[in-house]
């Protein structure tokens, strides 16, 4: 597996894991003890209907002008060496590298507009993983935790569905892709086995091979024996077995939940759909996070580096990009296909765009003043560009639209009321989302 790093060297490792360890033993019961221990308010009831949510993190900060945002007309040294080439939306270009995003564009909404003022990685990967920005200033490398991110928010507010953890992220978490005060009861399940391996096999979803379902099922009625001899009162306060079992419990739900071995058995899907996403880390995750959100997970984070193109761009992009956008097409046009893009929105971008002239070492910095964002499903219009940059895409002068703005859409998508008051755990109140504003344009 590929380790992208960033420009102050932070890779997808440096992420907190919480993604669950060995089984029904220390590795598992701990993980699930810490994931609770900080759980610091009981979820709030919602009536949030059966959607989901796949986010595709593009770490690092994809550039607008080589995705869905060319400027044919610029100069060329603001151009750059791509042509731009027509989408199924009349009048709307992409960039040639996203042909089959080109091709569905009729089935997408892309956001030209959305601006903010957080220049740098840490802090820009904060507001947009949380729809609030950093109430400090952040270096550009840190790993930020201000505020809920939209995963954990999900998660605490939709709750598990047959034995799935309610948030999973890809193969590790964006950096501030935690839970923060809600408590780590709600950060994701971080799944990091990688899916285009002939050995997949994601731990703790799946038994040992040297312990079959028989043998652990006994091992689990003995503790079940034990645990009622040794307790001397099931609701004696402050017993740490009480919350103990509960983990235990968890764990054992997970591992023997049909709907959590269902939904890792990608060997199950025919070749052909597996072949339409490609054999490779990316396309195989995407494969997995509609196999998720069809078993009902609420919230699937792909978190995919290596954006952050300050030198070689297009070198790197005639890479990356071709597999890349090959993988969202596939899964959007799969989604549709089984129905399940009316309940699943699809969005992909990164903390920023990037700067409008070619740098001297043939990349692009940061950019904060521009950067495009794509959405489909979950009652999105289909068909439409949302907003503009000027004619050199230097900043959002149409439209012009916030992080805030974004993360409500997502709230409402989801069934969230993006302006509900959560309250930390010394008691100060807090907006879910400053401003509650969605994009009325992408609500339908």
């Amino acid at each position: 597996m590929s380790v992208y790093t960033n420009c102050e060297s932070a890779t997808r490792r440096d992420c907190l894991r919480l993604g669950l360890g060995a089984l029904i033993g220390g590795g598992l019961v701990d993980a699930l003890r810490l994931k609770g221990q900080a759980a610091l308010q009981a979820p709030g009831t919602t009536s949030a209907s059966a959607t989901s949510c796949i986010l595709i993190w593009m770490d690092g900060g994809p550039s607008h002008y080589e995705t869905f945002d060319p400027k044919p007309g610029a100069p060329a040294e603001i151009r750059g060496e791509y042509d731009s080439i027509a989408t199924k939306i009349p009048g709307f270009r992409f960039s040639k590298n996203v042909p089959r995003l080109a091709a569905i564009a009729d089935k997408l909404s892309i956001v030209r507009s959305i601006r903010h003022e957080q220049g740098n990685h840490g802090a820009g990967n904060h507001y947009m993983m949380t729809g609030a920005p950093p109430r400090i200033p952040v270096g550009c490398g840190a790993f930020v935790s201000f505020h809920p991110s939209l995963g954990s928010v999900a998660a605490y507010e939709r709750g598990v569905s047959g034995g799935l953890p309610p948030y999973f992220s890809m193969p590790s978490m964006s950096r501030s892709g935690g839970p923060n005060f809600l408590g780590a009861k709600y950060a994701p399940f971080v799944m990091s086995d990688n899916p285009n391996s002939s050995e997949f096999r994601v731990r703790d979803v799946a038994l040992p091979r040297s312990l079959e379902d028989a043998r652990f099922t006994a091992r689990r009625d003995l503790r079940s024996r034990v645990d009622r001899l040794r307790r001397i009162s099931d609701k004696a306060a402050g017993d740490p077995a009480n919350s103990l079992d509960e983990y235990y419990e968890q764990g054992y739900n997970i591992i023997s939940s049909r709907e959590a071995q269902t939904a890792f058995d990608i060997r199950s899907e025919p070749d052909r759909v597996r072949d339409a996403y490609g054999r490779n880390p990316f396309g195989q995750r995407a494969l997995l996070a509609r196999r998720l959100v069809e078993a009902g997970v609420p919230f699937v984070t792909l978190n995919e580096g290596g954006w952050d193109h300050h030198t070689e761009i297009f070198k790197s992009l005639d890479r990356k990009l071709p597999p890349f956008e090959a993988a969202i097409a596939a899964l959007i046009e799969d989604l549709d296909a089984r129905g399940l893009l009316d309940t699943t929105l699809v969005v992909a971008l990164g903390e920023f765009g990037r700067t409008p002239k070619i740098n001297k070492d043939g990349g692009r910095d940061h950019w904060s003043n521009a950067m495009s964002v794509l959405f489909a499903g979950c009652g999105t219009p289909r068909g439409q560009v949302i907003g503009a940059t000027d004619s050199k895409g230097y900043t959002a002068v149409e439209r012009i639209l916030s992080p805030e703005n974004f993360a409500s859409t997502v709230y409402l998508k989801l069934g969230i009321n993006p302006d509900k008051m959560y309250y930390t755990p010394q008691g100060r109140p807090t907006h879910l989302v400053s401003n509650a504003t969605p994009i009325a344009e992408l609500m339908g």
